[in-house]
């Protein structure tokens, strides 16, 4: 009777942990099922951000074919530090050259004023033409030029990331006598300054001096000017 009593608590044991193992056997299967919807969830997480980013740029391409596109507020442009390899004088003189043409007074240089710039630098385009030189460089993809977008072109010209047919590279070799006119240790065009420019920190403070002597000096002049025109006033009136 007693050996009856033990078989059969050994029986409910043995059924206990079976159930126990059983039922852990199930909890991990539900955590691999969990761990595995998770990582689906975060696949189409990471899938619908990148077709939204995909879409929102899509849209605003078909915004801008359109018409529609609103412009995008730019971060504060600094030429200087951005464009190290032109020297301050080379920026200014760029700087005129664009305010020259963008005859609209709106800080851009559209088709049409494009299409003058290229007939007065003596290498006229086709509409197509300059509406690929606009793409070339147009990083907000509004169909101008902004005046970083214009530096851009000197920028690749000189990096040499210009076709030889592209009217961008036209346009920088045409316009060399207005950025080589100082030129660095007289170079005598544009890639030869860029060749031989100075350390872009050095140089920079360097003109920065030199502009400071410049106005002292003439200071200066204007200070004995005035004093000889009194001497010689004192004299007519004596």
């Amino acid at each position: 009777m007693a050996s009856e009593e033990l078989a059969q608590k050994l029986q409910r044991r043995l059924q206990l942990e079976e159930s126990e193992a059983a039922a852990e056997g199930d909890v991990e299967a539900v955590k691999g099922t969990a761990a595995a919807a998770g990582d689906v969830e975060e696949r189409s997480c990471l899938t619908a951000s990148a077709g939204a980013e995909l879409s929102a740029k899509l849209c605003r391409r078909q915004d801008i074919n359109e018409g529609a596109a609103q412009p995008r507020r730019a971060a504060v442009f600094n030429p200087y530090t951005e464009f190290k390899e032109f020297s301050r004088r080379q920026i200014k003189d760029m700087e005129r050259m664009f305010r020259l043409y963008d005859s609209g007074r709106d800080g851009y240089i559209d088709l049409m004023e494009l299409k003058l710039m290229m007939e007065k630098l003596g290498a006229p385009q086709t509409h197509l033409g300059l509406k690929n030189m606009i793409k070339e460089v147009d990083e907000d993809f509004d169909g101008k030029l902004s005046f970083r977008e214009f530096l851009l072109i000197f920028h690749k010209a000189a990096a040499g990331e210009l076709e030889e047919d592209s009217g961008l590279l036209t346009l920088a070799k045409l316009s060399e006598i207005d950025v080589s006119i100082e030129g660095v240790k007289g170079a005598k065009n544009f890639f030869e300054a860029k060749a031989q420019a100075l350390s872009s920190a050095s140089k920079f403070e360097a003109e920065i001096r030199a502009e400071q002597d410049e106005r002292k000096r003439e200071e200066e002049e204007r200070k004995h000017r005035r004093a000889a025109f009194r001497e010689l006033k004192s004299a007519f009136t004596q």
